[in-house]
Order: C-alpha cells, then sequence, then structure tokens
C-alpha cells in the first residue's frame, strides 16, 4: 500500500472507520453460475470465522445473494462468534444490499429487503445498506416519491439503518441515482480496475461530494488474478473481453514478473493506493484466502512498476462502459 494510505480508512463522511480490504459475501453463498464453483455452508462459516480473527475489519454482503443464503452464512458465523465471544468486535463493519422481489423494487420491498437482512445477519441495526444494481430497473420508478430511494432515505432517518450507500454497475445510470444527492457511499465494481477506467469520472464525483467511495472487483471477475498465460480466462466483468484487454493482461503480467511481483498482487494494490478509496472489495471464500488476501494488500511492490502498467492500459473503447460527466446530461439520458 501507498504510505500515504493507511490500513483502516474513514469511510467518507458515515462516521464508520473500515479496513483497507474488504471480504466480499458474494461466493460465501455458492454461486458457481458467476464464480465457477461451489461454496459449502460449512467452508463459508469458517471463511467468515477467519475474517473476524484477521486484520480484515469489513464484511460485504447482499440480500439477493443466493437468496439471501451469504447473509444466513454470515450470520451464522456471527452469531458462533458472540456465543464464544460474548459480544462480536467493535471494530467489524458488516454492509449489505436491498434488493428486489422478482421486479419489485418498490418502497415496501426495500423495507421487507431491510428486515430480512436484519433477521439473516442477527443485527439490529444495520450501518451501510446500499440500494443494489438499481440500474436494471426505472430509474423513474425508483426515484419516484414514496419509491426505493426515498425508502431507504427514510430508514436512515429513521436509525433503523445507518449510512445508505448506491451499488451498481453501468455507470451511465448510477450517475442518475448519484444525481439525486441523497447516498453517502458509492460502490463500483469492475470499473476501477488496472484495464478498465470506466467509473473514472463517478469515482472523482463521488470523491469530491465527500462520499465513502468502496471498489469491488478488482480482478475482473477473475481474469486479472490468474497467474500463468495459457490459464487467462476470456471475459472481464462477466462479458467476453476483447482482445486489447487480454493482450494488455498478458503484458501485465510479463511487466509485473519483472519487477519481482504478481499480477493479481498489482490489481489489488491499483485500489488501494488510490486514497479516495476507502475499502477494496474482494470475494473470498476459503479461509486460507483470508491471509492470503490480506499478506498481498501489504506486500512491497515497486513504484517504478505503476507507471509501466497504466502505459498499457487499453484505450476507452474496451472498457465496459464509455467515458462520460456526471451532471453533463448524458447519465439523465440513460446514453
Amino acid at each position: 500500500m501507498s504510505e500515504t494510505t493507511g490500513w483502516m480508512r474513514p469511510l467518507g463522511a458515515t462516521g464508520l472507520t473500515v479496513s483497507a480490504v474488504c471480504a466480499g459475501g458474494g461466493p460465501l453463498g455458492s454461486m458457481p453460475g458467476i464464480f465457477g464453483y461451489d461454496t459449502p455452508a460449512e467452508r463459508a462459516v469458517a471463511t467468515v470465522r477467519a475474517v473476524l480473527d484477521s486484520d480484515i475489519r469489513f464484511i460485504d454482503t447482499s440480500n439477493g445473494y443466493s437468496e439471501g443464503e451469504s447473509e444466513r452464512r454470515i450470520g451464522a458465523a456471527l452469531a458462533a462468534y458472540r456465543d464464544e465471544h460474548g459480544a462480536l468486535p467493535d471494530d467489524v463493519v458488516v454492509a449489505t444490499k436491498v434488493d428486489p422481489q422478482g421486479r419489485d423494487y418498490s418502497g415496501d420491498r426495500v423495507r421487507a429487503s431491510v428486515a430480512e437482512s436484519r433477521e439473516r445477519l442477527g443485527l439490529d441495526v444495520l450501518p451501510l445498506v446500499h440500494l443494489h444494481d438499481p440500474e436494471f430497473h426505472s430509474f423513474e420508478d425508483l426515484s419516484a416519491p414514496g419509491g426505493a430511494v426515498d425508502a431507504l432515505v427514510a430508514l436512515r432517518e429513521s436509525g433503523e439503518v445507518g449510512a445508505i450507500g448506491l451499488a451498481g454497475g453501468r455507470v451511465q445510470e448510477i450517475a442518475r441515482y448519484l444525481d439525486l444527492g441523497v447516498f453517502d457511499v458509492l460502490l463500483v465494481h469492475n470499473r476501477w480496475t488496472l484495464v478498465d477506467r470506466s467509473a473514472r469520472d463517478l469515482v472523482a464525483t463521488a470523491a469530491a461530494r465527500g462520499m465513502g467511495v468502496l471498489n469491488a472487483a478488482v480482478y475482473g471477475g477473475g481474469i486479472l488474478a490468474q497467474s500463468p498465460p495459457e490459464t487467462v480466462a476470456g471475459t472481464y466483468g462477466y462479458r467476453d473481453a476483447p482482445g486489447p484487454v487480454l493482450d494488455a493482461v498478458r503484458r501485465m503480467r510479463e511487466v509485473c514478473s519483472a519487477h519481482g511481483t504478481d499480477l493479481a498482487t498489482a490489481a489489488l494494490q491499483f485500489s488501494l493506493r488510490d486514497p479516495r478509496v476507502s475499502s477494496t472489495i474482494v470475494g473470498i471464500s476459503r479461509p486460507e484466502r483470508v491471509a492470503q488476501t490480506v499478506s498481498a494488500a501489504r506486500a512491497d511492490v515497486p513504484e517504478a512498476l505503476w507507471p509501466e502498467l497504466a502505459a498499457l492500459l487499453p484505450g476507452e473503447e474496451n472498457w465496459l462502459d464509455a467515458p462520460f460527466t456526471p451532471g453533463s446530461g448524458v447519465g439523465e439520458q440513460g446514453a
């Protein structure tokens, strides 16, 4: 990590302090269709226990991950820890997200989603709750009076949840929600990495507004975490990767090796060294991966590596989303 960024960091103006690395709960519920492997319940619970015993003080999940199974398994681990120690560590933050039920993303659904998450996690108050993947639904419906956004704001005002966040993908749509000015935290995924800067302006805008910024999927779904060239996946961010991205990944791997490190470590530290990013979310589904991830986060990486990697960044036409300027009208038009 850069000398200018520490391990424990403020999450914008929320009052929360989080670790530089966050344990992502997506694979904990077992989603083989996305991650390509199953995660048995026993192993998932053991992984969360390993997190609680580590320097990682931040866990991220969602109501909709495996139909709530991720939250159930995290909740089971939290309960077991309480039984052994009497209480959870004071410095651990567990964040989740509200999700629709089918096509229902109404205000009532948001309130129900929060209630379900509280029960599964065994937490009376959820410190951080995100509006999850709103880009797949009607902006007009979700932002209407009494809709999903209003419901989440009301939950914060009533104290039922702490801070509220905005978590999604396509930057043009996420910009429309960001411009509402009601969210405390922005979570982006696959779009602020070694090979894709789609969220460049989105992150800059959120940071300028004093929001907390969380960066997820820095391995692009695995392509930036694999080692031998022959195992390079052909997808980035759940899509077929264009040739220039595949070429950049291969060349970046060679550059990392020449500097005595590996691509996965560089992909993680690219995010960690950005002072605007409060925490980098890494999906973890095995207990041993906890210590390995912390070790990679703290590994010494030569400063000379970064300009060489920056020079290999694929052109913006190869990024998941075309660049845009928040507030310019591009996001509002959904272009």
